[in-house]
């Protein structure tokens, strides 16, 4: 039997959950220890961020608001990767969802407790991370039993007027040894794990994306455009915006890496990337324009690879 919901995506509309398509650790298999029912959007958005979060081995936060990640970072803990994570986009974290590849402490409890967040969702909880966190009544925690494996086979659909998609899963996953260098400069250690880093982030975004990242965390985020340039300008003046409020003289894009979930159809899009002082960047490849875009990466004294993996999300 289907999980009647209050409505669907908005309030005119109905909508359902239907369980059982597939025994995969997540928003369908897990336990509501506590919080108000699950609405569609919340189903969704917690979907989102389990599936961005299981991408990483070290300890990660993925916040996620309205199906698109707004912040993500790994660290030595999750306390550490929630407050870059967090760092990354602090206003449009509120009324987030927030997900952990890790056991909930209640140290990281207690810090995501400080800000309003609709949805938590980890693979289990320490008794006194549930404790801080049942003094938030209506906050929904969602204990998964286990992570995701992004490698694993699986189906994905979405319905048409008169029909449906189907597709396998993006499971697609690049290794650092099958980047290729098409600039004379080639990345440093730390530039090519945050490349790797911002490649699986960007694999999760709406496209066409772009993400800024920095020290594995996301430092600008560009979804939904339908100019790659846009998305790259928008993604730098988000983090202008934030390192402004902050205080801070510099924007954090200055010395970040820039992923793009596709080829760089013109050179402006890159060099949006270079004016907001990116020092790397990892794309597909495959443009008629690839030489002029190298071109314009050489002449900036940029790193550049391609992964021949193109990673849309629509």
């Amino acid at each position: 039997m289907p999980q009647i919901l209050r409505y669907g995506e908005n309030p005119h509309q109905q909508g359902a959950f239907y369980h059982g398509l597939e025994a995969r650790p997540g928003v369908g298999t897990a336990r509501q220890v506590q919080g108000k029912e699950l609405s569609y959007n919340n189903f969704n958005d917690t979907d989102a961020a389990y599936e961005c979060v299981a991408e990483f081995s070290d300890p990660a936060v993925v916040i996620v608001k309205h199906a698109n990640p707004c912040g993500v970072a790994v660290g030595a803990t999750p306390l550490e990767a929630w407050r870059k994570a967090l760092a990354c986009d602090p206003q449009s974290a509120f009324g987030g969802i927030v997900a952990l590849n890790r056991r909930l402490d209640a140290a990281t409890a207690a810090a995501i407790a400080e800000i309003f967040t609709e949805v938590i969702i980890v693979p289990d909880a320490e008794d006194e991370a549930l404790a801080v966190l049942a003094r938030k009544k209506n906050l929904r925690l969602l204990l998964a039993g286990g992570v995701p494996d992004p490698a694993a086979p699986g189906l994905t659909f979405r319905s048409l007027a008169g029909g449906m998609l189907v597709q396998t899963r993006d499971n697609g996953a690049v290794r650092r040894e099958e980047v290729r260098v098409v600039t004379r400069r080639a990345p440093t250690e730390a530039e090519l794990a945050d490349l790797l880093f911002a490649f699986r982030v960007v694999k999760h975004v709406k496209s066409n994306a772009v993400v800024f990242a920095r020290d594995g965390a996301t430092v600008g985020i560009g979804a939904g455009q339908m100019s790659r340039v846009d998305s790259v300008r928008i993604a730098a003046w988000k983090a202008e915006e934030t390192a402004r409020a902050a205080g801070r003289s510099e924007p954090p894009t200055r010395g970040a890496v820039l992923a793009s979930d596709a080829f760089f159809p013109f050179a402006d899009g890159l060099e949006a990337a270079i004016a907001a002082g990116a020092r790397a960047v990892i794309q597909p490849g495959g443009s008629v324009r690839d030489a002029e875009v190298i071109a314009a990466a050489n002449a900036a004294g940029m790193a550049m690879v391609f992964t021949g993996m193109r990673h849309f999300r629509h």
